[in-house]
C-alpha cells in the first residue's frame, strides 16, 4: 500500500492556517478536511495542497509526518515555494 503525508493551508480568504497529516488516499483526505470531517483543527476551513510526498512503508511515512511536524522552518520554506508557484 502507499501512503503519502502531506501539507495543507487554508485558502485564500481564511486566516492563515497549516496542517500536516498522513493518509493513503489524498483526494479523500482533503474531501474530509474540507467538509469538517478531518482532524478536529481543521474543521470551519477551506483547504489546499501546499506539498505531498509519497512513501510504501507506513512507519517511514508516520516517521517523516512527525518529523515535518516539528519542523517549522521546512513548512515556511515548502509555504513559500508553493505562493512562488501560484
Amino acid at each position: 500500500m502507499v501512503y503519502y503525508v502531506y501539507f495543507i493551508k487554508t485558502l485564500d480568504g481564511y486566516p492563515v492556517k497549516t496542517y500536516v497529516g498522513y493518509t493513503n488516499n489524498l483526494n479523500k483526505r482533503l474531501e474530509k478536511h474540507n467538509s469538517n470531517l478531518g482532524a478536529k483543527s481543521t474543521k470551519g476551513y477551506k483547504w489546499e495542497f501546499v506539498y505531498k510526498k509519497k512513501f510504501y512503508l507506513k512507519s517511514k511515512a508516520l516517521s517523516f509526518e512527525y518529523k515535518l511536524k516539528k519542523d517549522r522552518k521546512e513548512r515556511l520554506r515548502l509555504l513559500y515555494e508553493y505562493k512562488k508557484k501560484s
